[in-house]
């Protein structure tokens, strides 16, 4: 049986914790910076988890991820 392949776009974009949950970068942070506050670029640079209901989905385009 030959080795499955994961879908490079979301191999990309998704990295799975150690925990199980799947962490993913956040949107609104390439450009037009300057109208946003400090605040909330400074906010934008952490990682955030995946919503359960998505879960399911990023993990079969990650098929060796779990």
């Amino acid at each position: 049986m030959p080795k499955m392949k994961s879908k490079r776009g979301a191999a990309k974009r998704f990295r799975v914790r150690g925990s199980g949950s799947i962490k993913r970068g956040g949107a609104y942070k390439r450009h037009i910076l300057t109208k946003k506050s400090t605040k909330r670029k400074r906010n934008m640079r952490r990682r955030s988890a995946v919503d359960h209901t998505n879960t399911a989905a990023i993990r079969s385009m990650l098929p060796y991820s779990s």
